[in-house]
């Protein structure tokens, strides 16, 4: 069986698509799982070990260009796959293996795309009544997952952790760009927030942690990694600490990124999709959360810790404080965070070095 799946354009969710391709994987696992995806979380789907090829292209996701879509869909039929899985919701990702003619085109259910989806998914309540299985109240790991089998039926036990693969010789040059040595022992601080400012944790704290990790474990390099748009703040947190972090971002690519946080002895995060990925190779880390629900898509990972105040006003999934005051993240303490992180490490005090 030769499968394609049409991947969400999304970090995080880019992550959660590899519980469905390892389930994929264990129904056939001599068939063929091809992924289309945007450039730009692409190599999220180069590191699992269940994906056979990616093919990128901004076509399938962006405007209704028709030459654009008809060169895409010559592309994928030539390899003539017999089935595909359109995880995004939209018309426009579900055009392509439409006009590519494969056969088998199972979705998420979208009453607005009959006919491009001919194997729409969706679940029952008890009541008898359909319920669409891209419901918002499902965390996205278990809607892509419950895809591998029958709408009718509840999934059967618990959705798998994502597990994304290590490829040493990528992550070795990857520190080598960084201008870090291949045996550099790593303190990976992800400081990004994409959806906005309130989710992002003061850079007077980051410092702080910085400064309680130093006098811990001296041998850990702290390196702050991020979106260009990241850098400004980073550098804020850099000035802060000394100089002691190195400011990564905007200056590496996404695949440098993930392969960085591969082999990191210690991760902290916001609420982000590089969280997600230090969560699949289940490094040591602690996730800041503020005014998101850590109990909808928390870091799925028995080496995550989770550190979230719960304000009466949290979760409210604004992108800016509506108080002002920001509580639920910056009431967050860098002693907390670390006395988090090293149970999560599991590193006796002083013995890094």
């Amino acid at each position: 069986m030769r499968t394609l799946i049409v991947a969400p354009d999304t970090l995080a969710e880019a992550v959660m698509t590899q519980p469905l391709a390892a389930l994929l994987r264990g129904q056939d696992p001599a068939g063929r799982i091809d992924v289309l995806a945007d450039p730009a979380v692409a190599p999220v789907f180069e590191a699992m070990a269940e994906i056979t090829e990616v093919f990128t292209s901004g076509h399938a996701f962006g405007p209704v260009r028709p030459w654009g879509k008809f060169q895409l869909a010559r592309r994928l039929d030539r390899h003539r796959h017999d089935r595909v899985y359109v995880l995004p919701g939209s018309k426009r990702a579900a055009l392509v293996p439409w006009l590519a003619g494969i056969p088998i085109r199972i979705g998420l259910h979208c009453g607005t795309r009959w006919g491009l989806i001919n194997q729409p998914h969706c679940t029952v309540h008890a009541s008898g009544a359909d319920r669409p299985a891209d419901d918002i109240s499902r965390p996205a790991v278990e809607r892509f997952a419950h895809l591998a089998f029958d709408a009718s039926h509840p999934l059967p036990g618990q959705v798998p952790n994502p597990v994304l693969a290590h490829d040493a010789a990528r992550e070795s040059a990857a520190r080598l760009r960084a201008g870090l040595q291949p045996d550099t022992r790593l303190l990976v601080l992800c400081v990004g927030a994409e959806a906005g400012p309130s989710r992002r944790w003061p850079a007077r704290h980051w410092a702080s942690l910085i400064a309680i990790a130093g006098a811990e474990w001296p041998g850990l390099r702290p390196v702050l990694i991020g979106d260009p748009g990241d850098r400004a703040f980073a550098t804020e947190i850099a000035a802060l600490s000394g100089g002691t972090a190195l400011n990564l971002c905007g200056q590496q690519s996404l695949g440098d990124a993930i392969a960085l946080l591969a082999r990191a002895d210690a991760v902290v995060s916001h609420d982000c999709g590089l969280m997600h990925v230090a969560a699949a190779y289940a490094r040591p880390m602690v996730a800041v959360f503020g005014p998101t629900d850590p109990r909808f898509a928390p870091p799925r990972s028995p080496r995550a810790k989770v550190e979230w105040l719960h304000e009466a006003c949290s979760p409210c999934h604004d992108p800016v404080c509506r108080y002002g005051h920001g509580r639920c993240t910056s009431g967050v303490r860098p002693e907390s965070v670390f006395a988090s992180l090293r149970a999560a490490a599991r590193f006796p005090s002083r013995d890094i070095r």
